[in-house]
């Protein structure tokens, strides 16, 4: 299972922009990313935030897949996972 404490500082606004205290990093989510990142605080599984981004957004369960590692890999590639 991953590590997702780091993402518990990061701030994130209704509108998507988010703000790391740790480092001043500071960065704008698409509404997608937005619900990937909420849940992801929140300690839910993949499974789960899978469902809630089908749910969101009416997409194929695949689609909602790549979007989920894709944002991950990002937020692997800043540290942040």
């Amino acid at each position: 299972m991953e590590d997702y404490s780091k993402l518990s500082n990061l701030a994130i606004s209704d509108t998507g922009f988010v703000f790391n205290p740790l480092n001043g990093d500071s960065f704008t989510l698409n509404p997608t990313a937005k619900i990937i990142l909420k849940n992801l605080k929140e300690n839910k599984s993949k499974n789960e935030i899978l469902d809630i981004i089908i749910e969101s957004f009416d997409v194929a369960r695949v689609d909602a897949e790549v979007d989920l590692d894709n944002f991950l890999s990002q937020l692997s590639m800043y540290k942040l996972v």
